[in-house]
């Protein structure tokens, strides 16, 4: 695997000069957006394809963000992200049409390193409480890899799921990243193919 294309610090109080130091300015050229559907199925793009099971992906962890997102009906009305060693932007009146007003969102950078999708480089941002809680349980466990072994900062993750029931809403599911391996920013551990098992057929997913 090769470097991260995005870098921005992570809100890691313990990250290296060394990592600071990581040439930060490349971004990608493109990226699928990545999230959960309202059934718990991971999915990505404007099909959204389904996520093959089993595959791992490399979250970068310069690349968390926090902010703000408005949404009116079904769209993205504004948005208002900055890297987590920043201070959450300031926000002005929320734009007409906006259902919810202003909504929490985090967000990192992940790229594909195993499977059928290896290499497809991903975005994913999360206003939920259960997405919010993912993020948040991900960068403490960030953290705390820093802390043990800041030569390998990088979890290798597959995307799964939890559910809790609603009395309104029924099944909820929230994300979960099940940390599976940790790497350099370089990818210099380990073997990507490794432990995989077989897929089942992939499908789209209506939007």
């Amino acid at each position: 695997m090769s470097t991260f294309a995005v870098a921005n610090l992570p809100n890691v109080a313990s990250l290296t000069t060394a990592l600071k130091t990581l040439e930060t300015d490349v971004g990608p050229t493109s990226f699928a957006i990545l999230k959960m559907d309202k059934g718990g199925n991971w999915v990505f793009g404007a099909d959204q394809t389904e996520v093959e099971a089993g595959s791992t992906w490399a979250i970068n962890p310069f690349s968390f963000v926090h902010g703000f997102i408005a949404w009116g009906d079904r769209e993205v009305l504004a948005e208002k992200l900055v890297p987590v060693t920043q201070p959450l932007p300031e926000l002005d009146v929320a734009p007409t049409g906006c259902k919810k007003g202003w909504e929490k969102q985090l967000g990192f950078a992940l790229r594909c390193v195993s499977g059928k999708d290896k290499g497809l480089e991903a975005r994913y941002t999360t206003t939920s409480q259960g997405g919010l809680r993912g993020v948040a349980a991900l960068g403490a466990r960030i953290t705390a890899q820093v802390d043990a072994d800041q030569t390998k900062p990088v979890p290798v993750v597959q995307l799964k799921k939890s559910f809790y029931n609603h009395k309104s809403y029924g099944k909820i599911y929230t994300p979960e990243f099940e940390v599976v391996e940790w790497i350099s920013m370089e990818g210099a551990a380990g073997e990507e193919e490794s432990g995989e098992e077989a897929a089942p057929a992939r499908r789209r997913r209506s939007a």
